[in-house]
């Protein structure tokens, strides 16, 4: 998973401009960090496991040299295989050192000090393996790749803990990477940092310049053995390439839910649902809702937002609700009728000598209100949940809107009102 353009750039290293042309292993960098041994880099990695050398280079030159402590890997099945195949295999060009030998042989040369640093292998402790269990038998099974809603859900769950199991202790830092892997390692890699992840760990994403980020022999930009040849035959000076390091910002929840967070056992999507529970209480008590009386349009704590004369409908439905002190209906079927209602109701609001009135719209015989139903509904409200989320100020509202079994509108009535003028 590696974009072209990174969310935030962080410092760029490589060789982008030469003073001369010595050897790129025989300048260190101008200074070195002695960091504590407590710093734990994670990644999610696939079939390209370069992702590791590129993200630990890039994290040796930047304006404060880091070299972690341990590397822990997750990964399938078949991402262990191509760690072991390829990054711990011997290769002439390294002088029969492995990839990862290289770059540990090269970092040294280069002035940083190695001792109990960049521990890592092909154990379990180093690499670990998604894993899921058969409901019926309770017996476990590694993945070979994540392909279907089951193994992501079982991924999800297996990288909480991984995460969980490093955060909760006070003497480690978190270095993670979502750079390696499929697209839903790395988004839920992310998840993970969100909901457990603290103020000092860090996430990260790597990129590499064309043509070396496709360049199966390409480790890092010092490494040794000459020039790479593309599938065309051109050949490439590693010392040429590029890498830049990108900090993913994250939010961190825990302190917020911090009961929840650190509560086990507990899957991810039980974390999930608790948490939006109370977001949802948050967004109750901060949230200030205003339908407009003249105007098909609502402002969301001072934010208006713009509805079609159907939206509006089912909000003028909604908050009258709320201030009536009307339960919520159990269903959107149940819904129909009193919806119809309060588009029959609006339309009675029209001005008669006013053709031009919006509320001339919501006519019980007009297309689109005369067979008001429970896709209607769904539809209505779908388009409702749209616009909010269209605007960070307006999204706290979303989560308030009816859900399949509760059609009403989750907020206290001094938390509704009307407005009137324009």
């Amino acid at each position: 998973m590696k974009n072209k353009k990174p969310p935030e750039k962080q410092v760029v290293v490589g060789r982008q401009k030469q003073p001369s042309r010595k050897s790129p292993h025989s300048s260190p960098p101008r200074s070195i960090t002695r960091d504590a041994p407590d710093v734990v880099f994670l990644a999610v990695t696939g079939m390209s496991p370069a992702v590791l050398t590129e993200t630990i280079w890039a994290l040796s030159h930047e304006a404060k040299p880091l070299i972690p402590a341990r590397v822990c890997v997750i990964t399938t099945a078949s991402g262990r295989q191509a760690i072991e195949s390829t990054l711990f295999k011997p290769e002439p060009r390294f002088g029969d050192m492995s990839p990862w030998d290289c770059l540990r042989t090269n970092l040294s040369a280069r002035g940083f000090d190695l001792k109990d640093k960049l521990h890592f292998g092909t154990t379990g402790q180093d690499i670990r393996v998604f894993t899921t269990s058969d409901a019926v038998t309770g017996r476990t099974s590694e993945l070979p790749d994540l392909r279907t809603p089951a193994d992501n859900e079982a991924a999800a769950d297996f990288l909480l803990d991984q995460v969980r199991s490093i955060v909760e202790n006070p003497d480690t830092t978190l270095i993670a990477s979502l750079a390696g892997g499929r697209k839903t390692m790395g988004a839920l890699l992310y998840a993970c940092l969100t909901l457990v992840g603290r103020e000092s760990d860090r996430l990260t994403h790597v990129l590499v310049n064309e043509p070396f980020e496709t360049l199966r022999e390409f480790w890092f930009p010092t490494q040794p053995g000459g020039a790479l040849k593309d599938l065309e035959g051109r050949a490439h000076d590693p010392a040429r390439s590029r890498i830049e390091l990108a900090t993913v910002p994250f939010v961190p929840l825990r302190n917020l839910f911090q009961r929840d967070l650190t509560r086990k056992p507990g899957s991810f999507r039980s974390l999930i649902a608790r948490c939006s529970q109370k977001v949802e209480a948050l967004a109750r008590n901060e949230m200030h809702l205003e339908l407009a009386v003249d105007r098909p349009e609502m402002r969301v704590n001072g934010v208006a937002v713009k509805l079609s004369v159907a939206e509006y409908t089912v909000m003028y439905y909604l908050v009258g609700a709320i201030k009536k002190g009307e339960p919520p209906i159990g269903s959107y079927d149940c819904a129909a009728n009193p919806v119809t209602l309060a588009a029959q109701d609006l339309y009675d609001q029209r001005d008669p000598n006013d053709f031009g009135d919006w509320r001339y719209k919501a006519r019980p015989e007009n297309r689109g209100f005369d067979a008001i139903d429970d896709r209607w509904i769904t539809k209505k409200v779908s388009s409702l949940g749209e616009k909010l989320r269209a605007n960070a100020l307006t999204a706290a509202l979303a989560p308030l809107l009816p859900k399949r079994r509760r059609f009403s509108l989750d907020l206290p009535a001094d938390r509704v009102g009307l407005l009137s003028g324009s």
